[in-house]
Formats: C-alpha cells, sequence, structure tokens
C-alpha cells in the first residue's frame, strides 16, 4: 500500500486503485484545522487527476469519523469576505470554502467509513459521498444553530432532499446528536455495522468499485448528480454568505465564548 507525500494530520493511501484519506489527529478527535482543509483539498485534486485513482475512501483515525472545525483555529482564519477569493478555476481560495465547492464536483466515487463522532462538516461532507458505512458507536451532529451559525456545505439543500422537510428541520433546527441507526432510518447512511469492522468494509466497497468501468462510474454519477448541479452551487454560496453573517452576530459570539468558557450560552438576551 503505497503512501502519498505527508500532510499535515492526514494519512494517505494508494492501493488497488483505492485511495485512502485518513483523518490523523485523534488527540483532538480529529477537529479540522485550516492545514487539514488545504490537505485534503490538494489530495482530492491529485486523486481526480490521477488516472490510477479510481475511488476515494474517507475514514478518521482512532475510531472517530470528525469533531468539525478546531474552534480554536477557525476562529484566526474565519472564511468571513473570503467567498469571492477565486482562482481561475471558479473555486474559492480559502481552503474551507474551497472544499465546500471541490466535494460536490468531485466526479469519482466518493466512499466513507464513519466511527464516532462526525460533527458539522463531519456529516455534511457525507452528503457529497456516494456510499457511506457507519458503526453501530457512530454518533452525528449537526450544531450549527447551537453556535449561533446557520448549515453549509448544501446541507439545507440536499438534507430536505434526502429525507423530507420535516426530518431536516428536526436535524438542522433542534441540532441534537443523532445515532447510525437515525441516520440509516433517513436515508443519509447505506449500512450500519459493528465499529470493528466498518472501515474493512467499506474499503472492501472501495475495492469492488474500483473494478468497475471507471468512466461507466463517472458518468451514472454525474446523471445522478447533474440536475441540482446549479442549484447547489448556488446554495453553497448562499450559505456562505450567510454563514460570514452569523459568525459575527452577537448569538455567535456568545455561543463561541460559552463554549470556550466551558459554559451554558444565554441567547435569551438577544432577539
Amino acid at each position: 500500500m503505497a503512501e502519498s507525500e505527508p500532510r499535515e494530520n492526514l494519512q494517505v493511501h494508494h492501493d488497488q486503485g483505492v485511495c485512502t484519506i485518513v483523518f490523523d489527529r485523534p488527540n483532538k478527535k480529529n477537529a479540522f484545522t485550516q492545514a487539514m482543509y488545504r490537505g485534503l483539498v490538494a489530495e482530492l485534486d491529485q486523486a481526480a487527476a490521477d488516472p490510477a485513482t479510481r475511488v476515494v475512501l474517507l475514514h478518521g483515525a482512532g475510531g472517530v469519523f470528525t469533531a468539525g472545525n478546531d474552534l480554536h483555529d477557525f476562529a484566526t482564519n474565519p472564511p468571513i469576505g473570503k467567498a469571492a477569493e477565486r482562482d481561475e478555476s471558479g473555486l474559492p481560495r480559502h481552503p474551507l470554502l474551497r472544499l465546500l465547492h471541490l466535494l460536490p464536483r468531485f466526479e469519482k466515487p466518493l466512499v466513507a467509513a464513519v466511527q464516532g463522532p462526525a460533527v458539522g462538516i463531519g456529516v455534511t461532507m457525507l452528503l457529497h459521498c456516494d456510499l457511506i458505512y457507519a458503526g453501530e458507536g457512530a454518533r452525528f451532529s449537526l450544531p450549527f444553530v447551537n453556535l449561533g451559525l446557520s448549515p453549509e456545505a448544501g446541507s439545507s439543500l440536499l438534507l430536505p432532499r434526502v429525507m423530507g422537510h420535516p426530518r431536516a428541520a428536526e436535524l438542522l433546527m433542534l441540532a441534537e446528536p443523532f445515532t447510525a441507526a437515525t441516520a440509516l432510518h433517513f436515508g443519509l447512511i447505506n449500512q450500519v455495522l459493528a465499529d470493528e469492522v466498518v472501515i474493512d468494509r467499506a474499503r472492501s466497497i472501495a475495492q469492488t468499485l474500483a473494478r468497475k468501468p471507471a468512466a461507466s462510474l463517472r458518468a451514472t454519477k454525474q446523471l445522478m448528480r447533474a440536475p441540482i448541479a446549479a442549484q447547489l452551487e448556488q446554495v453553497i454560496d448562499r450559505e456562505v454568505e450567510v454563514f460570514s453573517q452569523r459568525l459575527v452576530s452577537p448569538e455567535a459570539r456568545e455561543a463561541f465564548e460559552a463554549f470556550l468558557s466551558k459554559r451554558e450560552p444565554n441567547f435569551g438576551k438577544f432577539e
């Protein structure tokens, strides 16, 4: 199993046509830093361009998928006002915003294996994966409202489309953690397995896909996603705009200060 050039807090392996990208920051529950977003974007760009890579598999190290954004790191480089800064390909330069647009454009199959917590971006990135397998102990959470923020990664469009408005509203507005069984029932994932076998199962599925006609797989994925592709791009841009506004709101400031101080936030003083 070959390895790529090392990326900060990412492991990357290539084997039998599968590029496996592992979020590797277990002491912080694999919470994403800007450097990790930058590395993930670089690896996805490389996987897209490499004819030998036919499938990408995503999972976390240490029995955890990802706790979402590292709030300390995120606060030092928030995406406020960064959406307009784009390169010649039309993608944003800010690494998080770039990932949000890259995932729906990624043409090759994306497979994910989820163990333990999957929080925020750890859930919304799954909406852009094609096959998702979760361990029995996986716990999902979309805490945007609890942080005074709003949905991202196209989740305000994709979640209602996957599971209907009432269920999407339950996950996004109540923002309570939910189990792998609920994720399966709501149509977010493909299968629930024992925690100790979920990565092997996802790897086996990725290898099966890698043996199939690559162009046919890409065409099939494109046909399934094409009907809302343009709308999704617009929704992601609008979400970033609202998210940026919410990020400097008094509610978000209170939520972040409460989180960092390990106290309960008080939102009653805001309208």
